[in-house]
């Protein structure tokens, strides 16, 4: 496993994160769209962590940039999709992908996609609670810059993949954790007992 020279706290966090140059552009360019609660969050941001862990680019391995925003004063898929698509017409020219979801509406199409219930949230934060692997429960607000680390950066330094309690999906979990432990090896898997639930957005 590599070693971390120094305790990662919130702001060498932030400062990894934003190493990644197109998780700065994002962070400067959603800002200036004042979107309620706005959130980058997920593997975009601490994919960057683990990637300087191992001598990596910091955004080596990441996906897609996920965004997090919630907006309960019109739950109509229109209002999202206007959204999504000045998003796009922002972002256009980064060459990325960016995914963009109300935490609002989550609740309206989740059973029909996944064929199970999901609790209305009341804030992008409830969303990010609900990420399968305990540690990656992360997010930056793009208004205030703050970090929003529930279960704290410790497992996420140690690189130390734990299924998330506030949602229990064994299976998802495991492979979830054995996907990001194929890229990267040293990450360590807690097992997770099989329990019953329903699967996550992410």
């Amino acid at each position: 496993m590599p070693q971390a020279a120094t305790e990662l706290t919130p702001a060498s966090f932030i400062a990894q994160a934003l190493s990644n140059p197109v998780n700065a552009e994002l962070l400067q360019r959603l800002d200036s769209l004042r979107l309620p609660q706005c959130h980058l969050t997920a593997g975009c941001l601490f994919q960057a962590v683990w990637n300087r862990q191992s001598g990596r680019a910091p955004d080596w391995g990441v996906k897609d940039h996920d965004v997090f925003y919630f907006d309960a004063a019109d739950l109509s898929w229109e209002a999202e999709d206007r959204v999504i698509r000045a998003v796009q017409a922002l972002t256009a020219d980064l060459g990325v992908t960016v995914e963009v979801k109300n935490q609002a509406r989550v609740h309206l199409w989740y059973r029909d996609r996944f064929q199970a219930d999901y609790p209305q949230l009341t804030r992008t934060t409830d969303g990010i609670d609900r990420y399968l692997i305990a540690c990656t429960c992360v997010g930056i607000d793009t208004h205030s810059r703050a970090l929003y680390a529930p279960n704290g950066l410790d497992e996420l330094q140690r690189g130390t993949l734990r299924m998330n309690p506030r949602f229990a999906q064994p299976a998802m979990f495991r492979d979830k954790a054995r996907s990001y432990q194929e890229r990267w090896p040293w990450l360590s898997i807690v097992p997770a007992e099989e329990e019953g639930g329903s699967p996550s957005v992410r």
